[in-house]
């Protein structure tokens, strides 16, 4: 039942990463919790954002293997905020405390939702240098919830918790992805009806991005064929909303791949960071980048190459 939690991986990123609590709000009750790895002296690192359900924790194999392979990895669980502005206003206040410039953004459904919305937020002083999305939507109204997200604040945990959990797979499932499930529950039970109910909230209230906005960044779209929460509709139109973004298909993975299916995301992040080596964006400490492929990057940037190649 507790396969993921007795893990030796998550017990050694448990025991090696330190969690660290940042207020950055003039409201002292909104703290940030965050896994911040890998060398401090890159600028732009990819930062991790979870699902409804999700903490910081739900990305250890991503910051294990990415801070293994040198990049700075930063995994965050964000504190209760009841509109998007305000999220928005919070991250960009985190941002400037860690004197960060721009990052790469990491977002997991609701995650990939808000990383989009802070893109296009601070499209006019970017703060966003890429973004990839894994079973990620642009508009809130697929959810059908738009006329009861004023009522979230209302309702009991758990309540709150029920629905959640009727967006988690039905049926029979892997052994792997019956342990994220697991774990996932296992996570949704440590939060508290306000954190529950203000995800929810920033979830389905009616909202969607405005992908003008966010024309210039670096997309990659990780989803996976078999069933999730998302609908084919709901996926459909990010591939419209960003036409020229790399995919990565995932033939599984459920709701929550990058505990399931770690290794291949692991590798379509990498290979999504691996464009930004060489330049001032990169994520990664230079001295784990070798010369034959900095050599590489500077011709295909020379050549006017861009990122949207079908992966």
């Amino acid at each position: 039942m507790e396969e993921i939690r007795v893990s030796p991986d998550y017990n050694w990123f448990r025991s090696t990463v330190p969690l660290r609590r940042i207020i950055v709000d003039d409201d002292d009750s909104k703290v940030w919790s965050m896994y911040d790895a890998g060398p401090k002296s890159i600028r732009c690192p990819i930062i991790f954002l979870p699902p409804v359900s999700g903490t910081a924790e739900v990305f250890f194999q991503q910051v294990l293997a990415l801070t293994g392979w040198g990049y700075r990895v930063i995994s965050l669980q964000y504190p209760v905020y009841w509109d998007l502005l305000e999220f928005c206003d919070g991250f960009r206040k985190l941002l400037d405390h860690l004197q960060l410039d721009k990052v790469h953004l990491f977002g997991a459904s609701l995650g990939g939702f808000l990383a989009q919305k802070f893109a296009e937020y601070t499209h006019k002083s970017p703060r966003v240098h890429s973004l990839i999305l894994c079973n990620s939507f642009s508009d809130t109204s697929i959810f059908n919830q738009t006329w009861t997200a004023n009522s979230f604040w209302l309702m009991p945990a758990f309540m709150l918790k029920k629905i959640v959990l009727g967006n988690f797979a039905k049926g029979p499932v892997d052994p792997k992805m019956a342990d994220a499930i697991d774990f996932m529950v296992d996570r949704l039970e440590s939060l508290n009806q306000s954190e529950l109910a203000s995800r929810l909230t920033l979830n389905c209230q009616n909202s969607y991005v405005e992908p003008h906005k966010i024309k210039d960044v670096a997309v990659t779209i990780i989803d996976v064929f078999d069933q999730s929460a998302l609908s084919h509709e709901a996926k459909e139109e990010m591939y419209k909303l960003y036409p020229n973004a790399r995919r990565a298909h995932l033939k599984t993975g459920g709701n929550f791949p990058y505990l399931c299916r770690s290794a291949e995301v692991n590798l379509y992040i990498q290979i999504h960071l691996r464009q930004f080596h060489g330049t001032r964006y990169a994520a990664i400490n230079p001295a784990m980048v070798s010369a034959e492929e900095l050599e590489v990057h500077k011709t295909n940037l020379g050549n006017g190459r861009g990122s949207d190649e079908d992966q």
